[in-house]
């Protein structure tokens, strides 16, 4: 029998970016807060996660000099969703969202730089812009959590070089061109030493970046205000009395505490990324449900959704897509388990293209991590082996590394001897290697290599859009997204598909409340982040469409609970 525990005002299920967004709004509206976390760590899928935010219209674009036209950000939004084009959602979205960051900014150790220019991904379609939309987490002394931050949760160990996490702006940047200009190698050098003292004193580089960063700042604010953290403790059941929803049943040190509250129930658990089954009925690429890769926290298996579905909310499984979908590698660790490797910008660079088992190219790999996914499913329709290559030659390779394996100086030797790296001599032999046909990878290549002269992708427009150019390479002309695959020896790394986080939620209105299937509120309960359905219909206009609504909404949840009487 679980034992009763002190009435709070809000129970916030979930210690990412949108559970602890609306944590600190709460927090800071005077009501009283319990954050609760399955996992024995705070962070949850934003740890892992770039960092990144887009939201239309704040205040760090018009000190950029920014100020995009009137509408532009719906009308872009509007076209991305298509059919699931949620009006009255997508309004609380751009209304709100420079508001939170505006508050956060203000009020909290919560801050963010934005680049003048980051496309957004369609950038040429109705409504999109060339920057102005996307930003990032500002990097974060690890040591202002004190003794906390040995429960932030790490970042994915392929995203670090000996452990130090990279920003990924002009930081990676440096690093990518520390052989090529001094003012690069003395930026990595400082960077190096100064990780490498952190380490000896304090067992951990204390630089956050990137979506580290913000799970760092927002443990920060929310230490500030003084709200509680219960780690290791998984809800198993909501409680319901006269139709409302008045708390939970929360598992903490291995015995059931029953949590009654004042004004609601924030899901905020981070989505179905490890809910095999779930999986299965969704994601077309994986009909067992185990045809799946993810960087996720193996954590996050669905529990919010059931945790809704259980008292009458509702996830619509006609959503175009149904999570963020991301090509990944799998590669072993030194401790001998498998590591999954997210490909965001590697195939934007120049000598590189992506075959499937035919030997063929299917699309333009320059295309943000969701297109190109999506053109792969497609291209791969009906063979049950939804996988490509990426190949590229050994100049390439050693200038930017490709998935796990990083570019000069650090070895490569592990990658081969393990078979994460593939390689061969000659186009022929790296054919055989791949059990794929050699004619057709050689036929691509050279077409490639005859349009890299030209700077025109005849076959799929690799660095047409601004997109693409923007993660290419700059230097390289005439398209920073094409050059020659010529030098031996050759490499490729076979690519499966994967997700950055679920898309497919629980249906809510522009307030948050989680709905039933004839749209009716669930009173007393809430979702945000990847519990909810993604107010993006689906698709991945830019970067940071995750974590921007995640804030955004995570503030208007703690607004509309501090209300009295909305809550009535």
């Amino acid at each position: 029998m679980a034992r009763q525990e002190t009435e709070y005002d809000v129970l916030v299920v979930g210690t990412g970016a949108s559970g602890m967004s609306a944590a600190v709004t709460a927090a800071f509206k005077g009501l009283k807060v319990l954050v609760v976390e399955k996992a024995p760590v705070y962070g949850g899928t934003t740890a892992r996660s770039g960092g990144w935010l887009w939201i239309p219209g704040t205040k760090l674009a018009e000190e950029q000099g920014i100020h995009e036209p009137a509408g532009a950000a719906r009308t872009y939004l509007q076209h991305e969703a298509t059919t699931h084009f949620d009006a009255s959602r997508v309004d609380a979205f751009i209304e709100n969202g420079p508001k939170a960051i505006q508050f956060f900014t203000e009020n909290t150790c919560v801050q963010f730089d934005m680049p003048p220019i980051f496309p957004d991904y369609h950038a040429e379609a109705p409504g999109g812009q060339p920057g102005g939309r996307s930003m990032v987490t500002r990097p974060f002394d690890a040591r202002e959590l004190g003794r906390r931050v040995e429960q932030l949760a790490p970042p994915v160990p392929e995203l670090t070089v000996f452990g130090m996490m990279l920003g990924s702006g002009k930081e990676l940047w440096h690093f990518l061109r520390a052989f090529k200009s001094f003012e690069s190698f003395w930026f990595v050098a400082k960077r190096f030493a100064r990780h490498l003292l952190d380490v000896v004193q304090h067992g951990r580089g204390m630089t956050l970046t990137n979506g580290n960063a913000l799970a760092g700042r927002l443990a920060k604010a929310a230490m500030d205000l003084n709200i509680p953290v219960w780690l290791s403790s998984p809800v198993n059941k909501l409680i319901v009395e006269e139709g409302r929803v008045v708390g939970a049943t929360v598992v903490r040190e291995g015995s059931p505490v029953e949590i009654r509250v004042r004004r609601g129930v924030v899901l905020a658990c981070g989505g179905f990324p490890f809910d095999v089954e779930r999986r299965k009925q969704l994601f077309p690429h994986a009909p067992t449900g185990r045809e799946h890769f993810t960087p996720s926290p193996p954590l996050n298996t669905g529990d919010g959704l059931r945790l809704g579905e259980s008292v009458g909310g509702w996830v619509d499984p006609t959503i175009p897509n149904a999570a963020a979908w991301c090509p990944t590698s799998v590669s072993k660790r030194s401790d001998g388990s498998e590591g999954v490797m997210p490909h965001f910008i590697d195939r934007a660079k120049p000598g590189v293209i992506a075959v499937t088992k035919n030997g063929r190219r299917f699309g333009n790999e320059a295309l943000s991590y969701h297109d190109f996914v999506q053109n792969l499913v497609k291209a791969c329709e009906g063979t049950g082996d939804v996988t490509c290559w990426l190949v590229c030659d050994h100049a390439h390779l050693r200038e930017y590394g490709m998935g796990a394996a990083a570019p000069f100086p650090l070895p490569i030797g592990k990658h081969l001897k393990s078979g994460y790296l593939k390689c061969g001599n000659s186009i022929e032999e790296l054919a055989r290697v791949l059990n794929v046909p050699a004619e057709p990878l050689k036929e691509e290549i050279d077409i490639f290599n005859r349009d890299a002269l030209t700077g025109v992708d005849t076959k799929f427009a690799k660095g047409s859009t601004a997109y693409n150019r923007y993660q290419g390479d700059s230097l390289v002309k005439p398209n920073p997204c094409m050059a020659p695959i010529v030098q031996g020896p050759f490499y490729a790394i076979k690519v499966v598909v994967g997700e950055i986080g679920t898309f497919a939620g629980l249906a809510t209105n522009a307030s948050c409340q989680v709905l039933t299937q004839d749209k009716q509120t669930v009173k007393g309960l809430y979702a945000v982040g990847n519990d909810a359905a993604s107010v993006m219909g689906g698709n991945y206009p830019g970067a940071g469409i995750t974590l921007g609504p995640a804030v955004t909404f995570g503030y208007v949840v703690g607004q509309q609970l501090a209300n009295e009487e909305a809550n009535k």
